[in-house]
């Protein structure tokens, strides 16, 4: 047999157990850095196929290594352990136990996958050459991110890795199916956090107040020139304000303060860089301008991540070799954001996207959202097609 029937026929094998763990992770789903019983499941399954592994990696992280019968390089494939605080809505016999906690982006998923790759491997030692890393990182879902965490603590300064391949579920392609984008695929993401400072009073008598409500209303205004105005047409750039809260108003009431958070997302570092800069100098002089102060926090988050292009024609390649070239489609670039980023600005990386949807089923909901689901078919094209992406190494 060659090699994609016998992972084709291994992985048909798992696929009753790949359903078990995913449900089993899907119930019991933990928040970012506090992933403790998601950790020592994971590690119980490696230590069951008698997979090394380091622990403790910003405390829950875990690095196993998988070492071939034949020389070669080092590959690595990464799976995140947290949930999010969403209260899941659907009804399952694998439905989050978890009061207000939900693996609605589906870290659940791509831990299955990577187990069940991790399984094929492990059988298939004679055929791999050189060694394959798994990293479980924590806190994907929380800056300033687990896997910026993880390359703080040292996670390839004792090996030199020659790729990083991850999957993420996409909601909006078909299980059966992989997307990748080569090049720039997804935005950087950082957080806005503003404070305006007037002067509250009766809202009968307005002359003699500092209105921030109407100056937080000039503020985002101004704010969408930002990027019409001052963004290269070609970048792609994203500002949004998405809460306004102001602090002891009412219907005839102008508070003392309001609060706006927002996003602001781009391709470009040079760009978010100058942006930030704008941003403030926006916010500050539209406040002087109508008497009141303002704090500026800008948080920055997660970089734009790049899919090295080399690695993702050759993966693309082996992809359709699997999988046939019917199920290997492009997909476009995306404003949405991922700390994967950091581990692509040290090693030439692969972030894809698998397929979960099945409308047949009524599997058709977005990621972060309370009824996200997957059709249990993506958990062995996920764990088998990493296993072949691996192995097929030359």
């Amino acid at each position: 047999m060659e090699i994609v029937e016998i992972i084709k026929s291994k992985s048909s094998a798992l696929s009753e157990q790949l359903g078990e763990i995913r449900k089993y992770l899907h119930k019991h789903p933990e928040l970012s850095f506090e992933e403790y019983n998601t950790s020592q499941y994971v590690k119980d399954f490696l230590t069951n196929l008698n997979i090394p592994y380091t622990e403790n990696w910003v405390k829950t992280g875990i690095v196993a290594t998988i070492k071939g019968n034949k020389p070669g390089k080092i590959q690595v494939l990464r799976a995140e352990l947290d949930a999010l605080p969403i209260q899941e809505l659907s009804s399952h016999d694998y439905t989050s136990h978890a009061e207000g906690k939900m693996h609605a982006c589906g870290h659940d998923v791509h831990m299955t996958c990577i187990l069940g790759a991790a399984t094929i491997i492990n059988e298939m030692k004679d055929e791999l050459s050189g060694e394959v890393l798994l990293v479980f990182q924590p806190g994907e879902e929380k800056l300033p991110g687990g896997a910026s965490l993880m390359l703080k603590e040292g996670l390839f300064e004792k090996v030199q890795p020659e790729h990083i391949l991850a999957l993420h579920v996409f909601p909006e392609l078909e299980a059966g199916k992989v997307g990748l984008c080569p090049g720039q695929y997804m935005a950087s993401a950082d957080e806005i956090y503003i404070t305006i400072k007037g002067k509250g009073g009766h809202g009968a008598l307005p002359h003699l107040c500092i209105d921030p409500i109407l100056i937080a209303s000039h503020v985002v205004i101004a704010l969408q020139s930002l990027v019409s105005r001052n963004c290269h047409p070609l970048i792609p750039s994203v500002l949004t304000i998405g809460k306004i809260n102001s602090v002891g108003g009412a219907t005839n009431i102008i508070p003392d303060e309001v609060k706006l958070e927002g996003t602001f997302r781009t391709m470009d570092e040079e760009w978010r860089k100058r942006a930030h800069a704008l941003i403030t100098t926006i916010v500050n002089e539209t406040c002087t301008s109508h008497g009141a102060t303002c704090d500026v926090d800008i948080q920055v988050g997660y970089p734009s991540l790049f899919n090295d292009v080399s690695l993702a024609n050759e993966m693309k390649t082996k992809m359709q070799a699997f999988l046939g070239n019917d199920n290997v489609v492009d997909i476009p670039q995306r404003m949405t954001s991922e700390d994967f980023a950091y581990f692509s600005q040290v090693l030439p990386a692969l972030f894809f996207r698998l397929g979960v949807r099945n409308e047949a089923k009524g599997i058709v909901h977005g990621v972060h959202t309370p009824y996200f689901d997957i059709d249990h078919k993506a958990l062995e094209i996920g764990a088998s097609l990493m296993a072949y992406l691996v192995l097929s190494d030359d």
